[in-house]
């Protein structure tokens, strides 16, 4: 079923769809209707699926011996023959609502007009405007200039066992190879992890690489911006390479490693079982060298692996013997009120008076190091596993407290009371109060 192109009211049906399209195919649109035909030797239909055309509107093209571009003629009948231009100039601004366009002639321009002769003027210009943004023009890098990466995920069985894969994908933008991690989740440790391996396997990285905005990288700030993930900013001036983000909803400028992820998915993952993810790893491996790096690629036609060799391995940025960046990297932290400091999910105490102040922890050697504005505040030995907790007590505010107490205890002390020695309290008997009552009244 055709998809239908949204408008103001409704959609439009394939039938008006085609003629729009007739009208407005774009000169680009045109020509690569003509050289698929012509150097790729593509059936109508295949061309008309790849571009997201009607299959009517193919033929046309191929009949032209060269692009007319669309000109719609003025009408001399309406109303807004003197507010066109206006209209074409200001509704890219306004977002092409009519209802806008309309209360503003109404208001600054003097239009007695309808609201629906508006409408039907604004409606073409809208369609052609969302007919540009499907449009995907594809966008070429140089050799050893950008990396695109995403994750995909699959519900897979280790042994009887359904788990669902989550997929790392890193795609060379020039030479089309590409590396897969699998996880069973996509938090930042994951996420840092499978970059490295995967200059681990083409010996190298890009100068850039592009993103389709996930959490674990950025978030936005409300005001159309993004906040970056401290840690994998650190990550990325650690490699040298400049992370860039698609735009937002825009995630088909990704392409090419999107269509990683589907080929991975319905050419690797498809039928196969797995014992665990070593054994995913071993089996991605093998189907990688033989299969995905020798294939001819149908937009390069070009092996990705000898694309690679021959023009991109030697323009990566060289991984070397460079030590990973969890072995190497400083990780900004706060210390929380429990003086502690997170890493890896362990956590690690610091002297109980940097609560609330900015640290960075590193691991060297085996231990966990914290600094304090480059001063080392605190050493550890590094925790195995997963939420382990270590607290020296001297970080603690209990020796402070004890030496507090102490001293006041030293201190001299509130001017000595009277005590019992001191003064001397004869004892009486009660009748002896009586007979001096007794005496007193005799008198």
């Amino acid at each position: 079923m055709e998809d239908a192109v949204v408008v103001e009211h409704g959609t439009m049906g394939p039938e008006a769809r085609r003629l729009e399209e007739e009208r407005m195919v774009p000169e680009d649109r045109w020509r690569e209707v003509q050289r698929m035909a012509r150097e790729e030797q593509l059936s109508i239909t295949e061309i008309a699926r790849r571009l997201d055309l009607d299959r009517k509107t193919v033929r046309r093209c191929l009949k032209q011996t060269e692009w007319q571009p669309y000109q719609r003629s003025e009408r001399t009948d309406t109303l807004l023959v003197e507010h066109a231009e206006f209209l074409r100039e200001r509704a890219p601004a306004v977002r092409y609502s009519a209802q806008v366009l309309y209360q503003e002639l109404k208001l600054e321009r003097s239009y007695v007009g309808s609201y629906d002769t508006v409408r039907r003027f604004v409606q073409p210009l809208r369609t052609v405007e969302a007919l540009a943004e499907r449009a995907t023009v594809r966008f070429e890098t140089p050799p050893g200039q950008q990396s695109q990466i995403d994750w995909g995920s699959s519900r897979v069985h280790f042994g009887h066992q359904p788990v669902v894969l989550h997929l790392f994908i890193l795609t060379l933008g020039y030479s089309r190879r590409h590396f897969m991690e699998p996880t069973l989740d996509e938090r930042v440790p994951q996420l840092l992890d499978s970059h490295e391996r995967a200059f681990d396997h083409f010996g190298g990285h890009t100068r850039e690489h592009l993103y389709d905005r996930p959490r674990t990288i950025c978030s936005p700030d409300g005001e159309g911006g993004v906040i970056w993930n401290p840690t994998f900013q650190s990550f990325a001036r650690y490699w040298g390479f400049e992370a860039r983000l698609c735009r937002p909803y825009r995630a088909r400028t990704k392409g090419k490693v999107e269509s990683g992820v589907k080929y991975l998915k319905r050419n690797f993952l498809a039928g196969r079982s797995f014992v665990d993810l070593a054994d995913v790893r071993e089996q991605w491996q093998q189907w990688n060298d033989t299969v995905a790096d020798v294939r001819v690629h149908g937009t390069t036609h070009q092996a990705p692996l000898a694309r690679f060799v021959d023009n991109e391995q030697g323009q990566l940025l060289p991984r070397s013997a460079r030590p990973g960046f969890k072995l190497e990297a400083r990780f900004p932290r706060i210390v929380g009120n429990d003086f502690l400091v997170s890493l890896d999910t362990n956590r690690y105490s610091v002297p109980f008076t940097l609560i609330g102040h900015a640290v960075e922890a590193e691991r060297r050697d085996g231990q966990v190091r914290i600094h304090h504005r480059g001063k080392l505040v605190a050493t550890h030995p590094e925790l195995p596993g997963r939420h382990g907790l270590v607290v020296l007590p001297e970080h603690g505010p209990g020796p402070a407290v004890r030496n507090a107490r102490m001293r006041r205890a030293a201190l001299p002390s509130s001017p000595p009371s009277l005590t019992a020695e001191a003064v001397a309290v004869e004892q009486r008997d009660l009748t002896t109060y009586d007979e001096l009552l007794a005496a007193g009244g005799a008198r």
